[in-house]
């Protein structure tokens, strides 16, 4: 092993937020405008060197699992929920369908996760697209602070 911890993380969210491109873009740093569906689970993977505050260092290994958000597949992405140890809760900025969903996938969650409480990033994806945003950064924090995800990112 070239690395000292392996995590496990779980992108969830309705189809079409863009798990697949927030993947891509943390891993690889690019993005494909077209959008192209998930069948079932796919990962991707990154190596991250994290220093810790006493100044040690640790090789961590990142394999992030997308998951399709179509309901079909539901029964099968399930099953890797136990697997992870943590997990991406993600929602499209400019679709409120999207943003009211996350009740119902963070019920999955807590139903299917390895633990009640679940490390959860919760996420508001497609910030680039301004112009057509309909969730405030007020009702993300909102929503948020109502299911005390972990950590919810600084900028929305």
């Amino acid at each position: 092993m070239d690395y000292d911890y392996l995590l496990k993380f779980l992108a969830l969210g309705n189809s079409g937020v863009g798990k697949t491109s927030f993947l891509y873009q943390y891993t690889d740093g690019t993005f494909n405008p077209r959008f192209h569906s998930t069948v079932g689970i796919d990962f991707k993977e990154k190596r991250i060197v994290y220093e810790s505050a006493n100044g040690q260092s640790q090789r961590v290994h990142l394999q992030l699992w997308d998951t399709a958000g179509q309901e079909r597949f539901r029964s099968l992405t399930t099953a890797f929920y136990r697997e992870s140890m943590g997990f991406f809760l993600l929602f499209d900025l400019t679709n409120e369908q999207s943003f009211l969903a996350i009740r119902n996938w963070l019920d999955e969650l807590r139903m299917h996760a390895y633990c009640e409480e679940p490390d959860i990033i919760l996420c508001g994806n497609k910030s680039d697209l301004e112009d057509r945003r309909i969730i405030s950064e007020q009702k993300a924090r909102e929503l948020a602070e109502k299911y005390k995800p972990v950590h919810l990112p600084g900028r929305m």
